[in-house]
């Protein structure tokens, strides 16, 4: 028995949204408090962007170890993964254990799109209504959509006119998708383009690659998961939890070996040829102390990577257009199993859009404007209307009817990463203005949410009905996320953690730069603060 069965109606103390990774652990977490409380799923299953993102080649980016919760130690130990670094579908095997071992279901409602959630001034309750018939009041909403989840389909003309398949990577079939034999053209070369391509390749009769923006990449290595390594983790588990919930990203990486810029050249060049051979995913990008705020120290790591491209890739010409420009670290970096490799095949076509921009989509493939490309199957891997995306679709009204979207015209505001100002008791997980995607999305979903059930516990101690915010500290925060930024490079790319990937988006820098362990200070500072920033109303 599940929330899915009928229409769910009536009032709870709190709603979440989203039933991945951060929605299941609130919802677990508020449940074995005995607060009234249901989740909205839009999806048919629990498990967020890796129940939604299928496509051949998903795979996670940060050690299957420590890519899991630690909220219960019998959990940690009785599972095992298969890899170092897991697929698609054992993270989804995951998601799903955990949802049947805690009896999570029953209070899921699922293949529930949000369609509007309208503060009510009078009540101080949100209501809440779903594209299936949904509706409910809650006196609190956790937000945990995800930073990727709103779909990117670029406007391109004629889309609807394509006669043969297309597909969105973050849309994927469940059945799967053949393209045997098939001639196939991929629109991106993001994380998902990256992981993609070369499965398609393996048996396509022909694929033909769109790029408008090479990536950095990084080999993962992935092999089978050791034995002794997972005894190792698992004896530590406690102990080397608790040390990542107190660094940058929430992940365990070796300590840094100091500055590049003042390594001797051989040195440098050895251990970062060690580091890329090895199978430590991103120790080569975290290696060095000065390459995310120094361009002269960037270059020197950037030039490594782009010459591995040359050193694979065989035509001098593609391996050229597949070389990044831009700051190595300031765009999404990619662990890839064979990525640049796959331009050696025969039956793969690197198109530069910079050079020959796409016009149109025609019944039959692509034309840009040196010539139509003829297809069978389009994939776009276009991502995402990433980090405020997912909460702009919900159709949110708060306070005098304000509409989020008209709130964020000009930029995402906020204040700490999970309130806005006019939309009271709502909690925003891995929002705008908060680390999130920089950071490892489990813990960092496990640390916000124990944060906004303490405020939660807190409120009612204090006999507070709700919790806002201002304008002006909205502000604030806002000026230390740009200021953590201009320490770093980030600021000098244009990237989807400014909007820049979505046509109309005002660019703002939507991440917080500043590690979590600075994040999860500052929040608490300004809760012990007696709320400082806040306005709490009785």
């Amino acid at each position: 028995m599940t929330a899915t069965d009928t229409n769910v109606t009536g009032h709870y103390k709190v709603v979440v949204i989203g039933a991945g990774f951060g929605g299941m652990y609130a919802l677990h977490q508020l449940r074995s408090e005995g607060i009234p409380t249901i989740c909205f799923e839009a999806g048919g299953g629990v498990g967020g962007t890796w129940y939604w993102n299928r496509y051949p080649g998903a795979r996670v980016d940060i050690e299957s170890m420590q890519y899991s919760y630690s909220f219960d130690e019998e959990l940690q130990q009785d599972w095992s993964w298969p890899e170092n670094f897991s697929a698609q579908p054992d993270i989804e095997r995951y998601a799903n254990h955990v949802a049947d071992r805690f009896g999570l279901r029953e209070d899921i409602a699922f293949n529930a799109r949000v369609d509007s959630l309208r503060f009510d001034e009078d009540t101080h309750f949100w209501h809440l209504t779903t594209e299936r018939g949904d509706e409910v009041t809650a006196r609190f909403v956790i937000s945990a959509t995800g930073s990727l989840d709103a779909t990117n389909v670029p406007n391109f003309a004629g889309l609807d006119s394509f006669e043969g398949d297309w597909h969105h990577t973050s849309q994927w079939p469940e059945e799967g998708v053949s393209f045997d034999g098939k001639r196939v053209g991929v629109i991106g070369t993001g994380s998902s383009g990256v992981q993609i391509i070369p499965e398609i390749a393996k048996t396509a009769a022909s694929l033909q690659v769109f790029q408008r923006t090479p990536a950095f990449t990084m080999p993962n290595n992935n092999q089978a998961l050791d034995p002794d390594y997972e005894r190792e983790w698992k004896e530590n588990y406690a102990e080397r939890r608790e040390a990542t919930r107190s660094n940058y990203g929430l992940t365990r990486f070796p300590p840094p070996h100091g500055p590049i810029l003042e390594m001797d050249p051989a040195d440098r060049e050895a251990l970062m040829e060690d580091l890329w051979a090895s199978q430590a995913g991103f120790n080569l990008l975290v290696a060095f102390s000065d390459t995310a705020v120094s361009t002269e120290a960037n270059e020197i790591l950037g030039e490594f990577v782009r010459n591995k491209i040359r050193s694979i890739v065989t035509d001098p010409e593609v391996a050229e257009k597949l070389c990044p420009r831009y700051a190595i670290g300031t765009k999404r970096v990619c662990l890839d199993s064979g990525y640049h490799a796959t331009y050696n095949r025969e039956n793969v076509t690197l198109v530069d859009v910079r050079e020959s921009p796409i016009e149109e989509i025609t019944p039959r493939g692509i034309r840009t404007s040196s010539g139509e490309h003829e297809l069978d199957i389009l994939v776009l891997a276009t991502g995402f209307d990433a980090v405020s995306g997912s909460l702009t679709r919900l159709n949110v009204t708060g306070v005098g009817g304000q509409d989020l979207r008209d709130k964020w015209k000009d930029g995402a505001t906020n204040y700490l990463g999970m309130f806005v100002a006019g939309f009271p008791n709502l909690f925003m997980i891995h929002g705008p203005g908060s680390p999130g995607v920089l950071a490892q999305m489990i813990a960092g979903a496990e640390w916000q949410v124990q944060f906004v059930l303490d405020i939660i516990r807190d409120l009612d101690a204090r006999g507070v009905e709700r919790i806002d915010t201002t304008a002006e500290w909205e502000n604030k925060w806002d000026a230390e996320v740009e200021a953590a930024a201009s320490y770093t490079l980030f600021g000098g790319t244009d990237s989807w953690y400014k909007g820049s990937n979505i046509e109309g988006k005002p660019k703002s820098f939507m991440v917080y730069v500043g590690g979590y362990d600075n994040y999860s200070r500052r929040c608490r500072e300004q809760v012990e603060a007696d709320y400082e920033g806040f306005v709490l109303i009785p």
